[in-house]
């Protein structure tokens, strides 16, 4: 078998196979021989069948087989001898037809990971977002939790405000007559929520229990009904009970709900998760910024396959969540396809980053070690509040521990570019305005 290697591209190969005629005669045979044992041609026994005859009536599917044998050895010989680093099927772009006594051609192309020489990846200047971990954010998630254990009472008070639930009675009416779905007794609403039309909270504020009033309001223009959408409708209400929120003291009772022993303690978990999320966040936000100045630098190509393999990834992760919350992308206006579509650009660049910081490692000879290794699955196991040894006996499957020895690679990659660089840290309001006014250079 002859193969000569070409390239079309960074990321694409042509591959011209020439398979000897010996060898072409060799597969037809093979090939006969595993037709005739199942051959029916009536006046003949199985197994029975004369060549000539089972060549008259089985060529198309001699030809099948021969064709299919020929390409996966030659092809898979080629990748191996050859050292190719395929990442697709190969698209056959030329054949010639299987005949006995004649060589076999074809051209096949495939698609290839890229081996990135990266340029001006040193002496970098990056701007990072400052750390603020004020109390005031303590303070806000406090009187959330505060806000997620309060209980409802009925008030004293006289009329209804933001923040009350009130229970009432109401009929809607168009034109003077009840419309379907209108109608709702003992309804529990909470004012200033926007669960209902626009404007129909608002009138009820300020109305007493056992009060009755009409409220005139318009149903949008997109709303689901057609026949209400855009129309303007009168709500007969009557409010049978006012209950207002009451919030627990905050107060060391109120932190022994979540498990802790004093006010302090839960402000202290408090910040102390506040800060490992935000610290996160801004590192997160940091290798953004060094990947996008990287690939400013380097002009990257990237394989078709390594885009579509980086989508599904990121379209079993966005699935994952949404599951997690009741949800499905259905839900979200989305399908498969315009997913695809939206978070392409995203994926490209994700699979560039991935294949510059690959080539940085490469180039830095920067080693994977076996204690490393072990770092990683202790820490995933600790994430994940899983058994270290479950952790190992998943990570020792080949394509499992390849893909974390990359991972690694990664980290050691991006922290190596960080030593390597200038980081400024910034407000997060200057940055803010440092990334609207590059928005619109």
């Amino acid at each position: 078998m002859n193969a000569k290697i070409e390239d079309i591209s960074s990321v694409k190969k042509k591959i011209s196979f020439e398979v000897p005629a010996e060898k072409v005669n060799e597969e037809i045979e093979k090939a006969y021989k595993k037709i005739a044992k199942s051959a029916k041609i009536k006046g003949f026994r199985a197994g029975k069948v004369p060549q000539a005859i089972l060549e008259k009536t089985y060529a198309p599917q001699m030809e099948e087989q021969v064709l299919n044998r020929l390409i996966n050895d030659s092809y898979f010989k080629a990748l191996v001898e050859h050292r190719i680093p395929a990442i697709s099927d190969p698209e056959i772009v030329d054949s010639s037809a299987i005949e006995k006594g004649q060589p076999f051609t074809y051209e096949a192309h495939v698609e290839v990971k890229p081996e990135v020489e990266v340029k001006d990846y040193t002496g970098l200047t990056l701007q990072k977002e400052r750390l603020e971990a004020g109390d005031e954010v303590i303070e806000e998630r406090l009187e959330e939790m505060r806000a997620g254990r309060a209980e409802k009472e009925v008030t004293s008070r006289k009329k209804a405000r933001t923040g009350d639930f009130v229970t009432i009675d109401f009929e809607g009416f168009l034109n003077d007559v009840p419309f379907a779905g209108g109608k709702g007794e003992d309804y529990e609403l909470e004012l200033g929520s926007g669960t209902f039309i626009p404007g129909f909270e608002e009138q009820v504020e300020g109305m007493k229990r056992d009060e009755e009033k009409e409220i005139s309001v318009t149903f949008p223009e997109e709303y689901g009904n057609k026949e209400l959408a855009g129309q303007p409708v009168v709500f007969k209400v009557s409010v049978k009970e006012i209950k207002e929120k009451v919030l627990p003291a905050l107060d060391d009772e109120f932190a022994k709900g979540f498990g802790l022993e004093s006010l302090d303690e839960l402000k202290s978990k408090l910040k102390e998760a506040h800060v490992s999320q935000e610290t996160n966040r801004i590192d997160g936000d940091l290798r953004e910024r060094l990947m996008t100045a990287l690939i400013e630098r380097n002009s990257v190509e990237v394989p078709e396959a390594m885009v579509q393999s980086q989508l599904q990834y990121m379209l079993k992760n966005i699935t994952n969540r949404l599951q997690s919350q009741g949800m499905s992308l259905e839900m979200m206006g989305m399908n498969e396809s315009s997913f695809n579509a939206m978070y392409r650009e995203t994926a490209v660049k994700q699979v560039q980053g991935s294949l510059i910081l690959e080539g940085v490692a490469r180039q830095e000879d920067l080693k994977v070690e076996e204690g490393e290794i072990d770092g990683k699955l202790e820490q995933i196991a600790a994430m994940s509040n899983a058994p270290l040894e479950a952790v190992k006996k998943y990570y020792a499957a080949d394509e499992a521990r390849q893909g974390l020895m990359a991972q690694i690679a990664e980290e050691k990659a991006v922290e190596f570019l960080l030593e390597k660089s200038t980081v400024n840290e910034v407000d997060k309001a200057e940055l803010a305005g440092q990334d609207q006014e590059a928005g619109k250079e």
